[in-house]
């Protein structure tokens, strides 16, 4: 069964950079669409970038558009999210999430999360 493992959550400024990573156990991430989302205080979870079997990536939010990135990196079996010039709306709990090849449709497994606070 995949198993997910969030890390790099963190304090930052404004302005700063982070990068979260995605271990992979169990199966390869070359096989998996992997996705990244977050759920910030009170508000509902919601996507933020993808990155299919094949290497194709979806954005799901134009708030991010620009400052984030999503890579893969097969022999690490890891997926990154690189977040530059952060907000402090986007302080969240980070989770990666997986399904078998296509980031379209329902994220079959979790991780546990990741919490990144941007202060001011």
């Amino acid at each position: 069964q995949l198993q997910l493992v969030e890390s790099g959550g963190g304090l930052v400024e404004v302005g700063g950079s982070l990068r979260l990573s995605c271990a992979a156990s169990g199966f390869g991430v070359d096989n998996y669409a992997i996705g990244w989302f977050r759920q910030a205080p009170g508000k509902e979870r919601e996507g933020v970038l993808c990155i299919s079997s094949s290497g194709g990536i979806r954005n799901y939010a134009d708030s991010v558009k620009g400052r984030f990135t999503i890579s893969r990196d097969n022999a690490k079996n890891t997926v990154y999210l690189q977040m530059n010039s952060l907000l402090q709306k986007d302080t969240a709990v980070y989770y990666c999430a997986g399904r078998s090849y296509s980031c379209n449709g329902v994220m079959d497994y979790w991780g546990k999360g990741t919490l990144v606070t941007v202060s001011s």
